[in-house]
């Protein structure tokens, strides 16, 4: 109606009348154009128009409330801002899409709750409103606006305004109402005796005094003892122990025989079996070692005779059994003083290496027993090994746990090369392709192949579905590696293609996972075979990959086999139950 009564020639043409007012405007046409009819006069009361809505003043409040910052890139309000709230200045961290313009943060986010910005405050006034903070339930607002006031407990604060005291480095005493000890009520303390030794002290020291402070010769001598034992423990954590003294004890009656020769000798009926020869499975027990206190940890024939058998324990001994004659322990090798890891011969024999747990090697004389050198890096040695060429049987290499391969020189006694490519502890050495290169296998999963004095490997062998493999043996015939894998099988690498794997020489069957079971051959390379967890002894033909036999050895795990170098059908086990026996 209100529209119906405004009036103006310019806008008539632009203005088009209301649905709902046009009969209205029809009639009132009609009646104009129509002759003989009279206009009615307009109403004197004026309807006005009210564009803005009806504003409830106190929900306003509390949604100013709730919403005391308007964003500048806000487009939809819901509410009504005042006109200070507009035009402030912009408080808080700067706008995510800021951020994401100049590309300081992904997504305008540096933490997973939100956006941080760096701020320039001294560590003593953080320290300070922190500790406020937790004593006191309040501190200064971290907005840093003048004025801003405090956070928490706003009581507290005003009582501590009262004294003159804003933050808890300036607190002088208790606050109003803090509880505070009554002494009236306070139970006693208990009075101690003048003789009793722990009263405290309630006068000063002088220097007649200091005679009564004094140990007696046996409080002193145990003092004495616990702080050597601090210090050897300490040092063989951070492995600078001093080595263990190296002796040997000879269990025979005699060193020599009528003609003056050692155990060393080699006797008739092995010197007449040397040769080719076809290997047979052994089939029943043919004498059991005992001497070992622990579980053994290796085995090694002496080289090209094998009438002598060298065995490592973990109650870090080191023996050598008779195997052609009387089959008892000739000698005991003593200068470890943690488990013994791995041994090996040199290619005479007459020398042999150690490596322990209590991070040292050792070279032994075998015929005397006598320890010719002591060499360590202070790093754990898994695996050891002598150059098989004879002209450098003074060169040893070392796997170790700080994952490198080091290379000793027993001329000067000091490492003269480091191979350090592994991501893992370093299991074994094994040279091939005529002693040119050798391969190293560590706990990270990979096969590295080097050149002999490069430490640089020529070729890395890493698959996703490959295992740890603990122990590689070289084949008779030199052309292929034989690995222990983890994964219950043991694969077969050729030295002569390029270091690929034969994936059709697989050995199956045996439970080896977790252990790093011993692998070897028979002389003639017929057969493959390998100790497991069972404490059983897998062979495989090398042919047809299929399980020939099984032999049921040790009542723990069977962590090495190996097979004599001249008998035809004699075999050697050890356990961790810490027996060795014999195999024909």
């Amino acid at each position: 109606a209100s529209l119906q009564q405004y009036d103006d020639d310019d806008d008539d043409d632009d203005v088009s009348p209301p649905a709902d007012a046009g009969g209205s405007a029809c009639n009132s046409a009609a009646a104009v154009d129509a002759p003989g009819t009279s206009v009615p006069a307009p109403s004197a009361k004026m309807f006005v128009v009210q564009s803005a809505p009806d504003v409830d003043i106190a929900f306003e409040k509390e949604r100013r409330r709730e919403y005391p910052i308007v964003s500048s890139t806000a487009t939809n309000l819901l509410h009504n801002p005042r006109y200070d709230d507009l035009y402030a200045p912009e408080q808080g961290p700067q706008a995510p899409d800021r951020m994401r313009l100049t590309g300081r943060t992904v997504g305008g986010r540096n933490h997973h709750m939100g956006q941080i910005e760096q701020t320039n405050l001294h560590q003593y006034a953080f320290d300070e409103q922190y500790h406020t903070f937790g004593k006191l339930g309040f501190a200064a607002d971290p907005s840093g606006s003048a004025g801003a006031g405090v956070v928490g407990d706003v009581a507290k604060f005003d009582q501590m305004q009262r004294q003159q005291e804003a933050s808890v480095y300036g607190v002088k005493g208790p606050l109003e109402g803090a509880r505070t000890r009554d002494e009236s009520t306070a139970v006693p303390r208990k009075r101690l005796r003048a003789d009793d030794p722990y009263a405290p002290l309630d006068f000063p020291l002088s220097r007649d005094d200091s005679d009564q402070l004094k140990l007696t010769a046996e409080e002193q001598k145990i003092v004495d003892e616990r702080a050597k034992e601090r210090a050897a423990a300490k040092a063989k954590a951070d492995g600078d122990a001093a080595p263990v003294e190296e002796t040997s004890i000879f269990h025979g009656t005699e060193l020599t025989d009528y003609q003056g020769r050692t155990y060393m000798h080699a006797p008739a009926e092995v010197r007449s079996a040397r040769g080719e020869h076809e290997c047979f499975i052994p089939r029943q027990l043919a004498h059991t070692y005992s001497g070992h206190t622990k579980g053994v940890a290796a085995i090694r024939f002496l080289p090209d005779t094998g009438h002598l058998l060298l065995s490592a324990g973990m109650d870090s001994k080191v023996k050598l059994w008779d195997v052609a004659n009387t089959r008892k322990c000739l000698r005991t090798y003593l200068g470890h003083s943690a488990a013994v890891r791995d041994i090996t011969f040199s290619n005479d024999g007459r020398r042999f290496l150690t490596c322990s747990y209590d991070r040292y090697l050792k070279l032994w004389d075998t015929e005397t027993g006598q320890c010719l050198g002591a060499y360590t890096t202070k790093k754990v040695p898994y695996c050891i090994k002598f150059h098989p060429d004879d002209d450098k049987q003074n060169i040893f290499m070392v796997g170790q746990a700080d994952k490198q391969v080091v290379q000793w020189d027993l001329t000067s006694g000091e490492p003269v090369q480091f191979y350090n490519q592994h991501l893992g502890a370093v299991n074994t050495v094994t040279f091939c392709d005529s002693n040119r290169r050798f391969v190293s296998t560590a706990d990270d999963k990979r096969v590295l192949v080097w050149e002999y004095g490069i430490p640089v490997p020529i070729k890395h062998i890493s698959e996703p579905h490959m295992h740890s493999i603990p122990f590689v043996s070289l084949h008779p015939n030199e052309k292929w590696l034989l690995g222990q894998s983890l994964d219950n099988q043991i694969v077969v690498y050729g030295v002569h293609n390029r270091f690929r794997q034969h994936n059709k020489k697989l050995f199956k069957g045996h439970t080896n996972a977790g252990y790093a079971c011993q692998v070897g051959m028979t002389p003639d390379g017929q057969f493959v075979l390998s100790g497991d967890a069972d404490g059983k002894v897998f062979f495989w033909d090398w042919k047809s990959t299929k399980v020939f036999r099984k032999l049921k050895c040790h009542d723990g795990v069977c962590i090495g086999a190996a097979f004599h170098p001249i008998f035809p059908s004699l075999m050697a086990t050890c356990g961790w139950d810490g027996t060795i026996k014999l195999w024909e």
